[in-house]
């Protein structure tokens, strides 16, 4: 009988769970942001000193970047 035993720096599950839900969260959260971006007026993205062209570009990069 052959004993796999994990290596010492392995996180334990729960650990990995927390991190995974932790990135599903930072995910869901930049795509709130992008779509609360691309809802701004033409006023309001001056405002903050972007333009149009640059907010459409932001929502439109994938969910990974």
């Amino acid at each position: 009988m052959t004993l796999h035993v994990l290596p010492r720096t392995a996180p334990p599950p729960a650990r990995r769970l927390r991190g995974l839900l932790g990135w599903i969260a930072r995910l869901r959260e930049q795509s709130r942001q992008r779509d609360a971006l691309l809802s701004l007026s033409d006023r309001e993205l001056r405002d903050i000193g972007i333009t149009r062209y640059d907010a459409v570009t932001e929502a439109r990069n994938p969910f990974w970047r």
